[in-house]
């Protein structure tokens, strides 16, 4: 059974930085792109990041110069960077592949989601 999970949530001060990871487990993602959305409370489930196999990265513009993502295919994980955070990225935190090799990741083209994690942005 293929699993992703997250790990590294939890609860920050504005201005400050978190690092989440994702395992893939059961299988490795080397080919797919992977990436990152979250939810807010009342909010649609919204693109952050991602990263193809190949190297191409995208980021929502909320994001661009304080989010950075990467991917360790040896590992099978993929991270999510976020520094000089803001109470406006309090959400649930997934990850989540595709096998379309586009950085710019639609939400009806994710195979696998992650279960979540939550993170906190103090004001």
């Amino acid at each position: 059974q293929v699993r992703l999970v997250e790990s590294g949530g939890g609860m920050v001060q504005d201005g400050g930085s978190l690092r989440l990871s994702c395992l893939a487990s059961g299988r490795t993602f080397s080919t797919d792109t992977v990436g990152w959305f979250r939810q807010a409370p009342g909010k649609e489930r919204e693109f952050v990041a991602a990263a193809t196999w190949r190297g191409n990265i995208a980021y929502a513009d909320s994001v661009t110069g304080r989010f950075t993502i990467s991917r360790d295919n040896s590992l099978s994980t993929v991270y999510l960077q976020m520094n000089n955070m803001n109470p406006e990225d309090t959400a649930v935190y997934y990850c989540a592949t595709s096998w379309v090799q586009r950085a710019t990741m639609r939400r009806d083209e994710v195979t696998r989601w992650g279960q979540g994690t939550q993170v906190t942005v103090s004001s």
